[in-house]
């Protein structure tokens, strides 16, 4: 992920953008994108200030608190797909994506995995193994 520019830098681009000179002309003389001064004087406008915002931090869990209780337990009660329970708690009145049920079900170690060896590695016609291929047909040709 890249980083802001200085807060130096969008100093002096916006102490010339304010002392007359446009915005296109600022940002060839600093070295910046145009859309990159406008922005920084929109910030300005709006904030007072040209200090970047936050990036990155803690995002909270979008199931947590009651829902999360709810959701635990219905996961135990029976069957369910990762869809049918983002359209249960749409019911309830959380609107949550996939992923976000998903990581819930998953962290909470409460998903349903098939057994790895299942009927899919034997043989499909119940008969013993294929025999070694031991003998090669010979061509008729004389």
């Amino acid at each position: 992920m890249g980083k802001p520019y200085s807060l130096d830098l969008r100093k002096r681009v916006v102490s010339a953008i304010e002392g007359g000179m446009s915005r296109n002309r600022a940002a060839k003389q600093f070295g910046v994108a145009i859309s990159t001064a406008i922005g920084w004087m929109q910030r300005v406008e709006e904030t007072g200030s040209v200090e970047p915002g936050q990036m990155g931090g803690h995002k909270p869990k979008a199931v947590s608190g009651d829902h999360a209780v709810w959701l635990s337990q219905r996961i135990r009660d029976g069957d369910f797909t990762i869809r049918g329970l983002v359209a249960e708690l749409a019911g309830r009145g959380l609107k949550v994506d996939y992923h976000s049920v998903w990581d819930f079900v998953h962290a909470e170690k409460l998903s349903f995995k098939k057994k790895r060896g299942g009927w899919r590695t034997r043989s499909s016609r119940g008969s013993s193994p294929p025999s070694p291929v031991g003998k090669v047909s010979r061509s008729r040709r004389s």
